[in-house]
C-alpha cells in the first residue's frame, strides 16, 4: 500500500484465511475459508484520551449516560431506569459459574468517566482503552473519525498475524516462554485473580506484545464492537452488515446513533478478542476465532472497539 499511513495505524494487506475453529466453543464453526480486501486498522484499541476528545468536540452523550426508556423495559424496576451500566465485581468465594449474575451488576453511575460506578475515575487511565461504550457509541466515534467499525472477518484476519490456524494471536502455546501475552484473568475466575502480570482490570495498551501484523491487544484487556450481526455460527458472518461510515455527515461533530422504535428489538453485534475477564477456567476467548453476541445499547467496564479505514 503507498501512500503515507493514517497515525497509529497498520497496514494489513488482506488475502484468504482459514476462519474460525472447531476445538474450543460450537458458536466458533464452522472452519471456513474467508476473504478480506487490504485495511487500515488501528495498533490498540480506542484510548480514554483519544474518546475524550471525540467527546469534547461533539457533545455526544453515551448510552450509559442516558436513562432507559420506560416504554422498552415495562417490566423494570423504575429505580433502575437510570443512567448507569454493566461492572463487575468479584465474588468472595468460589461460585458455581452457571449464572453470570453472581459477579455482573447494573450500577447507577457507571459510564466511561467513572467505568466502576460513581466512586470510580480515569486517573492514571489515560492510555488504557475506553470501556463503558455501547456499540452505538462506538459508531458514533468511527463516524466522526471518517473511519469504519471491522466486520468480524476483517477483525480476525487482523488479530491472526499472519499465522495460519493457530489457536492464539501469538501462536500454538498458552504462555509462550511461560509468560503471560496478554491481559487475561489469572487464577480460580470469578474470585481468584493472582495478578501475575500486575494487571488488575484494564491495561495500557501496546503493555504486551504486539501480534506478527503489529497490533497490540487483539486478546485480552477489552473485547472489542464489529459491525457484523451476530449469529449462532460464523458461517453468515459477513454477508448482513452495513458499514458504519459511508455516509459521513457534512458536520461529523453532529452524529446521532440510531436507536430501535419502542417495542422492536437491539440487534446483537459481534464482538471479539476476549478480556481481562477471560480466564481457562470460565471463558478461554482471548482467541482470534473466539465470538460472542452483545445487544447494541450494552455497555460494560470490559468492552471497547477499535477502528478501521477502507480505502
Amino acid at each position: 500500500m503507498t501512500g503515507t499511513a493514517p497515525k497509529n495505524m497498520e497496514w494489513i494487506p488482506g488475502g484468504t484465511f482459514w476462519m474460525g475453529s472447531q476445538n474450543f466453543y460450537p458458536e466458533e464453526s464452522p472452519v471456513r475459508q474467508a476473504t478480506v480486501d487490504g485495511f487500515w486498522v488501528d495498533t490498540h484499541p480506542v484510548t480514554v484520551a483519544e474518546f475524550r476528545r471525540f467527546m469534547k468536540d461533539t457533545g455526544h452523550v453515551t448510552t450509559a449516560e442516558t436513562p432507559p426508556d420506560p416504554a422498552r423495559h415495562p417490566e423494570a424496576d423504575p429505580s433502575l431506569l437510570v443512567p448507569g451500566s454493566l461492572v463487575f465485581t468479584p465474588t468472595p468465594g468460589p461460585v458455581p459459574l452457571d449464572d453470570y449474575r453472581r459477579w455482573w451488576s447494573f450500577t447507577p453511575g457507571a459510564d466511561w468517566r467513572h467505568p466502576q460506578g460513581p466512586g470510580s475515575n480515569l486517573d492514571g487511565r489515560q492510555h488504557h482503552p475506553v470501556t463503558q461504550v455501547s456499540w452505538f457509541d462506538a459508531s458514533a466515534f468511527v463516524q466522526w473519525a471518517g473511519k469504519e467499525l471491522p466486520t468480524e472477518a476483517e477483525w480476525e484476519f487482523a488479530a491472526r498475524g499472519g499465522l495460519d490456524r493457530q489457536p492464539f494471536v501469538w501462536g500454538a502455546t498458552h504462555e509462550p516462554g511461560g509468560r503471560r501475552a496478554a491481559n487475561v484473568w489469572q487464577g480460580r475466575f470469578p474470585w481468584e485473580n493472582l495478578n501475575g502480570d500486575g494487571a488488575i482490570g484494564t491495561s495500557r495498551v501496546g503493555r504486551f506484545p504486539p501480534n506478527g501484523y503489529l497490533l497490540s491487544d487483539m486478546a485480552g484487556n477489552v473485547w472489542e464492537w464489529t459491525v457484523d450481526y451476530y449469529t449462532a455460527d460464523h458461517s453468515e458472518a459477513g454477508k448482513t452488515v452495513e458499514p458504519t461510515a459511508c455516509c459521513i455527515p457534512a458536520d461529523p461533530r453532529k452524529v446521532v446513533a440510531p436507536t430501535p422504535e419502542p417495542g422492536e428489538p437491539y440487534a446483537r453485534r459481534v464482538i471479539k478478542g476476549g478480556s481481562y475477564l477471560c480466564a481457562p477456567n470460565y471463558c478461554l476467548r482471548y482467541r482470534p476465532a473466539a465470538r460472542q453476541g452483545q445487544t447494541e445499547e450494552t455497555s460494560t467496564c470490559h468492552i471497547g472497539f477499535r477502528c478501521i479505514i477502507r480505502p
